[in-house]
């Protein structure tokens, strides 16, 4: 452990400006002692032992109390939005930014963060959890970004390379078609339009660059009428038109036994899905998720004037501090998310945290080269753009995704889409 992280839980100083009141904050939260007890509510995972430890040792430093409650996943959401109305309001509580925390910044019932803080993280992960410039959650688990997964033997045998550009992934559709092989498999079943978005987020970051989507996460709908949105649906309908996804994509669902099979039996060449796909793979098939599948960024688009180093997906999770919470206790906590025991914890469960400090801890991770990869892919991003549904939340999020639905089912044209995306918000 080096020397500034044996100094994280170091007393802080009584005027801690780690924390400063976003809002208005109300004359409870004002006259609040400064050190006690912190309700802190987390979601039921993997990594809830690391973050009982950093309770743990936290707890007996004096600087305060610190109570975990770990929240099943079925009832987290409706248990935060609940509590967040109410005089049982949680101190902190881990989210998954974006849309997500809108309406509690605009009442003044969250903080913002000191902007040192930004110093340990990496940047592009940092801007899920910044909302109306404000700094309001900073990163409590590992990063997910979204990339290409493909089946290294189908590849070897077709005596092809994974695309590095459009031109290169619209001839592997040919090249995988000819061969019997579905050149990408996607879910289009029921609920699983997410794994469609992921090709409208990337196409349109790619011709338009993040600002365009930030534009309408800022509120303004009518950059849906933008000529990339358009031209992405059009991108989108030529790849359907031209087998990309074989004929049945609208009768399979995400992971083992529909799409991560498929990819892992050599079924389908390639797929587009976040990072836990190597989880995914592990529980069904640890020998192809360890020999057998390949990775690489999605492609250039030519034309566009999006980086090519932009990548979209979940930046990571998120720890907000709201106004009930004791503030100097609360800032004193927050440093446990980037000491190096924390750190290293997130890697032994196989979470490739966006801490600066997170690269020398990666060697131990599972697969140290698939973990040193994602790092590299976020750190080196000039944007990291959130998941569009969690960016504009369940009322704006769930039609979106049912009319990505329709556009990769042939239900509407990409004009259609358009008009349709338009209607959702009047």
């Amino acid at each position: 452990m080096n020397n500034r992280s044996r100094k994280v839980f170091a007393a802080l100083a009584a005027g801690s400006a780690l924390l400063a009141a976003a809002g208005c904050s109300s004359s409870a939260s004002a006259s609040k002692s400064p050190v006690g007890t912190v309700q802190f509510w987390t979601l039921q995972d993997p990594t809830n032992t690391v973050q009982q430890a950093a309770v743990d040792t936290f707890n007996a430093t004096g600087q305060g109390k610190v109570s975990m409650s770990v929240i099943a996943t079925d009832g987290f959401k409706d248990k935060v939005r609940t509590g967040m109305g109410s005089s049982q309001m949680p101190g902190i509580f881990f989210n998954y930014g974006g849309g997500s925390l809108d309406d509690y910044v605009k009442a003044g019932k969250l903080v913002t963060l000191d902007s040192a803080l930004k110093a340990q993280f990496l940047p592009a992960a940092l801007q899920a959890g910044t909302v109306e410039g404000k700094l309001v959650g900073i990163p409590a688990r590992g990063t997910q970004p979204v990339f290409l997964f493909y089946n290294k033997k189908v590849f070897t045998d077709a005596g092809v390379q994974p695309p590095k550009t459009w031109s290169d992934l619209t001839n592997l559709v040919q090249v995988f078609k000819g061969r019997g092989v579905t050149p990408f498999t996607v879910a289009g079943s029921g609920t699983s339009s997410w794994t469609e978005l992921m090709w409208i987020e990337y196409l349109v970051d790619r011709l338009a660059g993040p600002q365009l989507f930030q534009k309408i996460e800022g509120g303004d709908w009518s950059q849906w009428n933008d000529p990339a949105i358009l031209k992405t649906a059009q991108m989108v309908k030529s790849l359907v038109d031209s087998g990309a996804f074989g004929d049945n994509f609208g009768s399979v669902n995400y992971g083992a036994g529909g799409t991560s099979t498929l990819l892992a039996k050599g079924k389908a060449a390639m797929e587009l899905m976040g990072s836990w796909e190597y989880a995914t793979q592990q529980g069904a098939d640890p020998t192809f998720a360890k020999d057998g599948m390949g990775y690489v960024a999605f492609p250039t688009v030519d034309g566009g004037v999006g980086d090519p180093a932009d990548v979209v997906g979940n930046p990571t999770n998120y720890l907000s501090v709201t106004t009930a919470a004791p503030q100097t206790t609360a800032a004193a906590f927050l440093k446990t998310t980037y000491s190096d025991s924390y750190v290293e914890g997130l890697v032994a469960k196989g979470e490739v945290p966006v801490t600066t400090n997170a690269k020398q801890a990666l060697a131990k991770a599972p697969d140290p080269a698939y973990a040193e990869f994602q790092y590299d892919l976020v750190s080196t991003a000039p944007a990291f753009t959130q998941s569009w549904d969690q960016a504009l939340g369940l009322t704006l999020g769930t039609p979106l995704l049912t009319e990505i639905q329709k556009l990769f089912n042939g239900q509407d044209s990409p004009q259609q889409f358009v008009s349709g995306v338009l209607a959702i918000k009047h």
